[in-house]
């Protein structure tokens, strides 16, 4: 049978359709890149904004219009309204969070036990999700309860993957030929905190790298109050990304408390400063929300100018989406639409002026790049563009073909789309 794989959203997504794919291939199955030649397609759904909401729907009736067979609908939205995506054209049935780890034995009927399975190996995914970098789930679910956020209620309680169990993932995607992977997770920092001997998560990436060889290992997003010493202490090993992307939401301290958000701007501060003491180098990324319930043009200046002190290497700028079911949707003094949409402007030139500062540090330097994508060029060599463990975007032309591999490169010049380099070795 042949399958096509899709999905909207975040990291988490692309880790369980990219075990989705290691699942059907050991079954003996293909992957197809188009779904007119797909007997059935998976759609692997997003609900955090109206726009992913609107966008999953997009998809699925997409990929039923150009000749998928049939459509499983999975993930978040499909998860919060099964009956509207049940409805959908082309959708044979729908697979809730709490069923989807089973979703290729039960949609193909496998009975197929893939727990301790030596044959599954990584295989990039055809089509529009194909990454170089795999994506492992360490953690689903969280407890945090933002009061804009919906995913938690769509995901569920937080939960650990066993050590184990990431383990034997991290070895999946080695047989596969992985030179880096991410683990990702709803609530990432909270791993291992829910076990009957509680663990944090840098007993987990000391595991990774004392037991398995890969080569370079990033960390998703993480909670920063879940950041700790132990953890900061790893990113100045050669094999963990100097990245870590803590998502701040917002620079008020007011805002951050109607967000129930476990943070100050002070303690926020404080943080971004002991993992700068230990990896000066490091790159620090964020999610900023603008329009917010209540957000006065105050709280929005006073946020605009925290994320400006904090000198990000790069951000994502969220405006504000109000998500029935949540406790801010309910709140009153909801920021006017077209006012969210200026502050949302505002705050991303902020973020592109700090990354633009971050990415002037390097110029003339010589780091590591991963070659996620390559391209043949008609006078012959390679145009590749690839990624440095600090989370720069680096092209150059290459005599071979050099994807999926870390080669040392000079940082020759930046502009707009990221640096232009040369391959040193």
């Amino acid at each position: 049978m042949k399958i096509y794989l899709d999905m909207v959203g975040c990291r988490l997504n692309q880790s369980e359709i990219e075990a989705y794919a290691q699942q059907l291939l050991a079954g003996g199955h293909t992957l197809t890149s188009d779904p007119a030649e797909a007997d059935l397609a998976v759609i692997n759904t997003c609900t955090v904004t109206v726009a992913a909401a609107a966008d999953s729907r997009k998809m699925i009736r997409r990929t039923a219009r150009e000749g998928a067979g049939e459509v499983v609908a999975t993930g978040c939205w499909a998860s919060l309204e099964p009956e509207k995506a049940a409805l959908l054209k082309g959708v044979s049935r729908v697979i809730s969070n709490a069923q989807k780890e089973a979703l290729v034995p039960t949609v193909l009927g496998a009975g197929r036990d893939f727990s301790d399975d030596q044959s599954l190996a990584r295989v990039p995914i055809p089509g529009p999700r194909e990454r170089t970098r795999t994506v492992i789930k360490a953690q689903d679910g969280c407890d945090n309860g933002c009061a804009f956020c919906i995913t938690t209620i769509a995901r569920g309680e937080g939960r650990s993957l066993p050590a184990e169990d990431v383990l034997r993932s991290v070895r999946i995607a080695l047989r596969g030929g992985a030179q880096e992977a991410v683990l990702t997770g709803i609530h990432l920092g909270s791993w291992g905190q829910d076990f009957d001997h509680p663990l944090t998560l840098d007993h987990l990436v000391e595991r990774i790298l004392k037991e398995t060889r890969l080569r370079r290992l990033r960390l998703s997003s993480i909670e920063p109050w879940d950041v700790n010493d132990p953890l900061i202490s790893l990113l100045a090993s050669d094999r963990v990304a100097r990245h870590l992307h803590l998502p701040l939401q917002s620079g008020c301290a007011a805002t951050l408390r109607r967000m129930a958000r476990k943070i100050t701007p002070a303690g926020y501060a404080a943080l971004l400063d002991r993992v700068r003491a230990v990896v000066p180098e490091v790159a620090l990324t964020t999610d900023v929300m603008v329009g917010f319930p209540g957000e006065t043009e105050e709280e929005f200046a006073e946020s605009l100018a925290f994320v400006r002190e904090m000198g990000f290497a790069d951000g994502h700028t969220f405006t504000y989406s109000a998500r029935p079911g949540t406790t801010a949707a309910e709140m009153p003094d909801q920021v006017p639409h077209p006012l969210r949409k200026e502050r949302n402007a505002r705050m991303r030139e902020v973020l592109a002026s700090s990354a633009a500062a971050y990415g002037q540090r390097f110029v003339g330097q010589e780091l590591d790049v991963l070659w996620e994508s390559a391209t043949e060029l008609e006078g012959g060599g390679w145009a590749l563009r690839g990624l440095t463990d600090n989370y720069l975007r680096v092209r150059a032309e290459s005599p071979e073909n050099r994807w999926n591999q870390i080669t040392p490169t000079h940082l020759d010049s930046l502009n707009t789309s990221g640096f232009k380099g040369k391959i040193t070795g």
